[in-house]
């Protein structure tokens, strides 16, 4: 290999050895090396490596816009990065970058290490394989690193290296092979993968290397998945398929299946060669090798590790940028309250955020229980498309903005909850409903400090499904134990101890899944989650989808904006006609408690039916007091002839506080039937106004609080009196020029409201 330097200096490196012109053995690296191949760029590195006393790895690639074809590669300090213990996060590393001549020029170099050097001895060369780095073809893809590790100390038995995957190892496999099942071994991961892949050929669907497992106490890897290539909804061809083989490191040293899914959600291609399945999957594993692979790390992910890109790129395809730029900008023309932003990365647009300002408006009423709405990744997607939504006074879905997720890395998410943030001028919400995933969880934690994060239903069901599905179905008594304890658990401690009894009765407490969610409880548990108010959206279900069958994750780019206007539209006209409704329509009453009738005359119609509702099943319930201790007073308050529903009240006969074990009003923000029972016995005539929270008022909307301290701090409450009076006003200015008559009333209006606040204080 022949390595030249601008100026002139000339180096031979021997195959036997590493030498310089003048004979030194010690070699520097320096900008403007020239190599006759990144390979020999490798090489020459791995030699400077092994006399200083380090090891290296292949890190990043760049491809060239025009052609795909690799023009920039990163050979970085095996120590980079922080995926295992093993690594310190060092910062050393070399680039080369391809130039017109056709060499590669070492174009930026990084020596400092933060950490001991080995000594020169105890390092032996690395071998460098030649076709590690043959530059990959835009089309067929070449060879490339293909040994997932993230610690260098692995067994050989732990890793997959579809490199050694050669056609004469095969040739005993080729043929049909039997179906899989729990308690098939193989002597190494290698063997399952092999097997599996020509298991999916002769089916008819292809498979690609899922999560891995480490161990908590040495690191080295004790499971492994592979699943169908339409597992996930990352790309508009993948479909979420459930299908996948899991795999555990026994104590003898061999792998067996511990866990499989056979059924699939898609249709079986038969037009695969299962004669060419190892060639092609070894030159398919190359071509994403040399693409994505080394641009992956390992990150946690639900107990294990997950392959996540180390070079973000964006999901939204790139027309899209221009047409919602445009679209934003004639918005702001009309709305000065719109807000957007576009992370740019690379000169290259990755998420978008927007919300207009009615939607910012609605925040500082109905941005305490908010849904981050992400139902794009369910299923395949031309756009991932998401959005926050409130639940306003009318319980309808309010849209508090909106955003297209470049990627799903804990970066876009936290990029994306800022935004939001910053547009709803610092509001944090009390509680979140969001998917569980790690990355969505740590950027809740950063950008929501204090916030109460609740899974997803949808998903958290299906994760359950996933892990417990058969057990749940062939064991019922397991199901009604785990049922009851989730569901009927009134305290901490009931919780704790049923949830106790169900893993030692069931041998479960190795069970990774029970684990996390024991860890993860006061996520999804229902006893957790109603101590947080979430505007009553119900524990095990969800809130109505804001854009409905209007705005789907399949429309097209050339309808989208028409059809998020549309939806948009249609559902604040739906609001406008409940705020009328609430304002000229009474709803009946069916007591003379006056209680009632001060509700009545306060929440809206669909509020008030819910409390009403309350009211009258309190008449059929007793309270007994239990307890007093001072002024406060202990109930037990249960359904005449079910003793088995019942549930306790404290109340404080010097405040007139009242709470409940229910949770109703902490979670829903609208006082139960047994608070309201234990009121009756105390001949409460007329409810504290802390129990009738303004956001469920009619004039929740309009922003008319009762005092300065129900709006937060002074902040809060100038934000909410600015976006109040711009919305009012706003609406004003519309009805005002509708003709030159209404012009002229309203202007004579204005000019008398503004007299009148000039002699005000």
């Amino acid at each position: 290999m022949t390595v030249r330097a601008k100026p002139a200096a000339l180096v031979v490196l021997q195959s036997n050895g590493h030498r310089s012109a003048d004979g030194q053995s010690k070699m520097e690296p320096h900008v403007g090396l020239e190599f006759d191949s990144a390979e020999e760029a490798q090489e020459f590195y791995n030699a400077y490596a092994t006399q200083v006393g380090f090891k290296i790895r292949i890190g990043q690639l760049y491809r060239s816009r025009i052609d795909g074809t690799v023009i920039s590669r990163r050979f970085v300090c095996s120590k980079e990065g922080f995926q295992t213990h093993s690594r310190t996060g060092c910062p050393a590393f070399i680039r080369v970058q391809k130039a017109d001549s056709g060499k590669w020029v070492l174009a930026n170099i990084k020596k400092e290490h933060n950490h001991e050097f080995e000594s020169s001895g105890e390092l032996c060369p690395p071998r460098v394989q030649r076709k590690s780095l043959s530059t990959p073809r835009s089309s067929a893809g070449g060879a490339s690193r293909t040994g997932i590790r993230s610690h260098e100390d692995d067994s050989p038995s732990s890793f997959v290296d579809i490199k050694r995957l050669k056609m004469e190892e095969m040739d005993g496999i080729v043929g049909p092979v039997g179906e899989p099942y729990k308690g098939l071994e193989f002597s190494s991961a290698n063997e399952a993968y092999k097997y599996y892949h020509t298991y999916a050929a002769h089916m008819g669907f292809r498979i690609r290397i899922g999560q891995l497992f480490r161990s908590k106490h040495d690191g080295s890897i004790t499971s492994r998945r592979f699943v169908c290539s339409k597992e996930g909804h990352q790309h508009p061809s993948r479909v979420g398929c459930g299908a996948f083989m899991r795999i555990q490191k026994q104590e003898s040293g061999r792998w067996a299946v511990d866990r499989l899914q056979k059924e699939h959600n898609h249709e079986f291609d038969f037009s695969i060669d299962p004669s060419r399945t190892v060639t092609v999957a070894s030159k398919g594993y190359r071509e994403e090798g040399s693409s994505v692979l080394e641009n992956l790390d390992l990150v946690e992910t639900n107990g294990g590790l997950s392959l996540v890109k180390r070079v973000r790129e964006s999901n939204i395809n790139s027309n899209w940028y221009g047409v919602l730029l445009d679209y934003f900008q004639s918005r702001q023309a009309e709305d000065t309250g719109f807000y957007y932003g576009v992370e740019m990365r690379d000169g290259k647009g990755m998420n978008v955020f927007w919300a207009d300002s009615r939607s910012r408006f609605s925040c500082t009423q109905f941005g305490d229980a908010i849904v981050f709405d992400t139902t794009y990744r369910r299923g395949s997607y031309l756009a991932p498309f998401a959005s926050f939504v409130g639940v306003n006074h009318h319980r309808q879905p309010v849209l508090l903005g909106c955003a297209l997720v470049a990627d799903e890395s804990e970066e876009s998410f936290t990029w994306i909850f800022q935004a939001w943030l910053r547009a709803m001028s610092g509001h944090r919400p009390v509680s979140i409903i969001a998917d569980q995933d790690s990355a969505i969880q740590h950027s809740i934690a950063q950008v929501f400090p204090g916030t109460h994060h609740r899974f997803s239903a949808w998903q958290f069901l299906a994760k359950e499904q996933e892990n417990l599905g058969a057990l749940l179905s062939l064991n019922a008594e397991f199901k009604y134990e785990y049922e009851t304890c989730i569901f009927q658990s009134q305290t901490a401690s009931d919780f704790d101890s049923a949830w106790t009894m169900l893993m030692n009765k069931y041998n479960l407490r190795e069970n990774e899944w029970f684990k996390d969610m024991y860890k993860m409880r006061k996520s999804w548990v229902p006893f957790y989650v109603k101590g947080t108010f979430f505007a009553g959206i119900p524990v095990g279900g969800s809130l109505k989808s804001y854009f409905g069958t209007i705005l789907t994750t399949q429309t097209p780019l050339n309808e989208f904006i028409v059809r998020y206007e549309k939806a948009v539209e249609q559902r604040r006209e739906e609001e406008r006609k409940e705020d009328f409704n609430s304002f000229n329509l009474q709803a009946v009453l069916h007591t003379k408690d006056p209680i009632e009738e001060q509700c009545r005359r306060l929440y809206t119609i669909t509020m008030f039916k819910v409390f009403q509702k309350e009211l009258l099943e309190c008449y059929s319930y007793v309270g007994i007091k239990i307890n007093v201790e001072g002024a406060i007073s202990r109930y037990l308050v249960q359904k005449c002839g079910n003793g088995d529903e019942r549930n306790t009240v404290a109340f404080n006969a010097s405040n007139l506080n009242v709470s409940c074990s229910c949770k109703m009003f902490e979670f829903e923000g609208v006082l139960c039937r047994h608070a309201l029972k234990v009121f009756q016995i105390m001949n409460i005539r007329e409810l504290p106004s802390r129990y009738i929270l303004h956001r469920w008022t009619k004039n929740a909307k309009y922003g008319i609080l009762r005092d300065a301290e129900s709006g937060g701090g002074a902040q809060d409450f100038k934000a909410l009196m600015l976006w109040s009076l711009r919305e009012e006003a706003r609406n004003f200015i519309e009805a005002g020029a509708a003709s030159l008559e209404r012009y002229k009333l309203a202007f004579e209006i204005m000019q008398e409201g503004r007299r009148n606040l000039c002699w005000q204080n």
